[in-house]
């Protein structure tokens, strides 16, 4: 492999959209919630995911909220834009209107269905030219696109330098990736973030979560300064919070939008319909866990 590893470590917040209380995107919560992250040590942002509720926001809401993360970070660490959309051609014009007001870190999420097809529209993506892609290699229920594509369109596109796991399971394919870029893929954890002390071991270079941007910068941190009891033990005060969360892609939206807004960070909790409903027993867990949130966050502020 003739490129060098990409310089993305540590952790990559997912943020969620702030909406307010008539439901349009709340500028000052996308600033307080940058802030708190970057104070917290994140390592850069990819905005909007599907935690942002990609999907039910519309070109132009997309734009002006990555218009104003941009202008939060100033630079300060990488940024990377999703660009997906269930019309591809839609896609293109979004990563074209990215591409336009300045950013160069793209995220590619392509519905996997062959390896031609997907091939041909990765190569339209690229065609582009955008700085770096990273692939979102997503599948909730299976292993995700076949080493051999991965490594292929590695090989072949200079921009295709990171590459987000979210398979199951994904510690196997962290390293056999790794193995077979010669270590020089980028490697990110995402919704696998629940295995994150084993991506740790396993070498992988970022996490991408949503929230608690103290508690994995500690975890992420402890672990490389050599102190992997330490990160186990904080990782081990998560597994509650995350077997709650994780449940599901809406629970965690409804989770981290209900802590962002106890934190004061959110200006409410609002989230965009269509979306798995809350209900009581729900409501009831959320605020145990984020009792636990918000001490475990002060812990390691410390």
């Amino acid at each position: 492999m003739s490129k060098t590893l990409y310089p993305l470590y540590g952790i990559v917040t997912v943020l969620n959209t702030p909406f307010d209380r008539y439901g349009n995107i709340d500028r000052k919560g996308i600033e307080l919630n940058v802030a708190y992250a970057l104070e917290a040590g994140v390592s850069g942002f990819l905005v909007p995911g599907l935690a942002a509720e990609v999907t039910k926001l519309s070109n132009a809401e997309r734009y002006q909220l990555v218009e104003w993360v941009m202008e939060a970070v100033n630079g300060s660490v990488p940024v990377i834009v999703g660009a997906g959309d269930p019309d591809f051609e839609n896609a293109l014009e979004i990563l074209d209107t990215f591409l336009q007001i300045g950013c160069e870190n793209v995220l590619f999420n392509y519905a996997f269905s062959d390896e031609e097809d997907y091939r041909s529209q990765f190569l339209r993506f690229a065609e582009l030219n955008p700085e770096m892609i990273m692939i979102q290699d997503w599948s909730a229920s299976g292993y995700g696109l076949p080493d051999a594509l991965i490594c292929q369109l590695f090989e072949e596109v200079e921009a295709f330098r990171c590459l987000k796991v979210e398979t199951v399971p994904a510690g196997v394919k962290y390293s056999r990736i790794l193995d077979l870029t010669d270590g020089n893929l980028n490697i990110s954890g995402g919704w696998a973030v629940t295995q994150m002390i084993e991506g740790l071991e396993r070498g992988v270079h970022a996490f991408m979560p949503t929230g608690l941007h103290y508690t994995y910068v500690a975890i992420y941190e402890s672990f490389h300064a050599g102190n992997a009891e330490k990160a186990s033990d904080l990782f081990e005060k998560l597994i509650p919070i995350l077997a709650f969360s994780n449940q599901h892609l809406d629970i965690s939206i409804h989770f981290f939008k209900k802590l962002l807004f106890s934190q004061g960070i959110y200006p409410t909790d609002r989230v965009r319909e269509p979306i798995l409903p809350f209900d009581s027993n729900h409501d009831k867990m959320a605020k145990k866990m984020i009792k636990r949130s918000m001490e475990l966050e002060a812990e390691t502020m410390g």
